[in-house]
């Protein structure tokens, strides 16, 4: 797996992966533009995107009818350079009619404590709470 990151102007980076690139940039504030998220946003996505593909994936498995799924991501930095994520706050809003509320519980805990790479990459702790929302 590799990814390219090109400075373009200011503050502003273009990353590209595979054919697929995006930008990410400073706020005013820092000195950037705002012509992009910035890096830790990015990095909360990702950590929201590979629990999501978990969650999803498993419960299709377990053959319970998810029609839709949205997470929120929150993370708090240290107040110390390098200002890393201390603590990653996750929820879940799971759609679906008839979803069982035990297979739902075990999806998200199988992300959340084996299968998400992006999470466990990280050194922060992590709480996370989850809704059904029947459709």
């Amino acid at each position: 797996m590799q990814v390219n990151i090109s400075w373009t102007d200011g503050m502003e980076f273009v990353a590209d992966a595979g054919g697929h690139s995006w930008n990410m940039d400073a706020s005013l504030e820092a000195g950037g533009s705002d012509q992009g998220p910035r890096p830790t946003e990015l990095l909360l996505s990702a950590i929201g995107g590979c629990t999501g593909i978990d969650i999803v994936s498993i419960l299709q498995k377990m053959q319970q009818p998810l029609t839709g799924l949205r997470v929120e991501v929150s993370g708090e930095r240290a107040a110390e350079h390098p200002r890393r994520f201390t603590h990653i706050t996750l929820r879940y809003i799971v759609t679906g009619k008839g979803l069982a509320r035990d297979r739902v519980t075990r999806a998200v805990q199988l992300s959340i404590e084996k299968y998400c790479s992006v999470l466990h990459s990280m050194n922060a702790e992590v709480d996370y709470s989850f809704e059904i929302i029947e459709d």
